[in-house]
This record gives structure tokens, sequence and C-alpha cells, in this order.
């Protein structure tokens, strides 16, 4: 698995098995067999009958209405499509930053992926990065984490913003170990 995003997905996945006890099977029979068909009624009963984290229901919900367990690759390719929107025209320059930091965030163990319109969501039991284009030559990180020291790179955000911290970049060269030890801190908060 050389793509970081179904990495992610595989390990979330195989995560879900071992928090619920069951296969990824059994958990799709446990979905059709509650008749339901709406994707947040669904996602709503993961969480209340096998007590997961919406991230983790968010996720099943959408093996589950895959069918038949051969979802990886259709997650990826819808993953690859929404990163195509958040990349285009003049930010696409910009992905091989995205794709440089999103292998080294992989490493770090399980956590969701989440696309929005213009950036991705990397949650635990609560997000802890934002990573899209701020400009046409800037990647943007956000980190929501409260206990690291500014620096003239890692910038503090206002109060009541979704994050504490963002980090600009403009070249795949700056996602070195000073920035991924950041990353990695907000990622072990939000656990």
């Amino acid at each position: 698995m050389s793509d970081p995003v179904q990495k992610a997905l595989a390990t979330q996945l195989a995560n879900i098995q071992n928090k619920t006890g069951k296969t990824l099977a059994e958990l799709a029979q446990l979905v059709q067999a509650s008749g339901l068909t709406k994707h947040g009624q669904i996602r709503d009963m993961l969480k209340k009958e096998l007590g997961l984290g919406h991230g983790d229901a968010n996720t099943l919900t959408h093996y589950a209405l895959q069918g038949d367990g051969a979802q990886t690759q259709d997650d990826t390719t819808d993953m690859d499509s929404a990163l195509d929107g958040i990349y285009t025209g003049a930010k696409a320059d910009l992905r091989p930053i995205h794709d440089k930091l999103m292998r080294a965030i992989a490493d770090f163990g399980a956590f969701e992926v989440a696309p929005k319109k213009n950036y991705v969501s990397l949650r635990r039991k609560k997000q802890f990065a934002m990573i899209g284009p701020a400009t046409k030559t800037q990647v943007e990180v956000g980190l929501n984490v409260k206990d690291l020291p500014a620096t003239d790179r890692l910038t503090p955000v206002a109060v009541g913003g979704m994050c504490n911290y963002k980090i600009r970049l403009t070249d795949p060269q700056e996602v070195d170990d000073e920035l991924i030890s950041w990353i990695q801190h907000a990622y072990v908060s939000a656990g």
C-alpha cells in the first residue's frame, strides 16, 4: 500500500475490527440487518450500538454502504478525486507537498482523513490537523494543539479558530523533522 490515504483507511478499518471484535463482513451485515439506508442514521446507530466515535462510525458507514467489501480502491479513488478538486488549477503544483505530508503522517498510526471543500481534516478522537492550499503558492498546515512554543515558522492563530497554530509551506523540502514533530505532537494530544 504505497498510497498514504489508502494505508490510513486500512489501518482505521483494522482498528475498528479490533475495537468491536467483529470482522468487516460482520459489521457490514449488522448495518444491513438494521434496515437503515441513510448515512446519518447508520452512523448514529453504529455510534450507539458499538460505542464507536464519530470518525470510526462515519468510516464504517462508508464501508458498509459500498457493499461487498471491495471499497478500499473506491475510497482511494474518492479521496484522489477530492484531492484533485482541492489541488486544481493554479494550486495543482502544491499536491506534492500534501502527498509528502500524508506519507509522513501515515506512519503515526490510525486516524480519519476527511476531505472538505478546500482542505483535508485529520482526526483521532478530535481533529489534530488540517492540510490544504492557503494560496496558489502555499499549503497551510493547521494544528489543533495548545502547548507548543510559537516560532517564526509555527504561527499562533487567533483564539476561537479551528486550530491553534498554522505553518505555511511552499516546497516539499519544507516537510522536515521539525514540522513532522509538531504534527505528531498534535496527533498524540488528539488521542
